[in-house]
């Protein structure tokens, strides 16, 4: 059994930072892409970045290139996602996820997911 907690968020001024976190029990972490999604009030969910088991390959969507950065530690069972130079239109809550494929952008491929964390970022 795995669980996923995420802690970190909270309110942000635009322009500022914010670095979420991602707990894992179990010993799958460390061999499972681990991935971030958020989902904005009245929006889908939607893919933001993932790493691969090693941290040798990542992702982002488009609209976080250079600003977000996403990391593990594999040997603490945590994950990360630094999110610089903050948008109001990055307003969502975060979850992690875990998935045993390569790194994807398809919710659909990842098995364990946690109850996120909230960045609201103000104007």
């Amino acid at each position: 059994q795995v669980q996923l907690v995420e802690s970190g968020g909270g309110l942000v001024q635009a322009g500022g930072s914010r670095r979420v976190s991602c707990a894992a029990s179990g010993r799958t972490f460390r061999t499972y892409t681990m991935g971030w999604f958020r989902q904005a009030p009245g929006k889908e969910r939607e893919f933001v970045a993932a790493i691969n088991w090693s941290g040798q390959i990542t992702d982002y969507t488009d609209s976080v290139k250079g600003r977000f950065t996403i990391s593990r530690d594999n040997a603490n069972h945590m994950g990360y996602l630094q999110m610089n130079s903050l948008k109001p239109e990055d307003t969502a809550l975060y979850y992690c996820a875990l998935s045993p494929s390569p790194p994807s952008r398809r919710f659909s491929d990842y098995a364990y997911w946690g109850q996120g964390t909230q960045v609201t970022v103000s104007s």
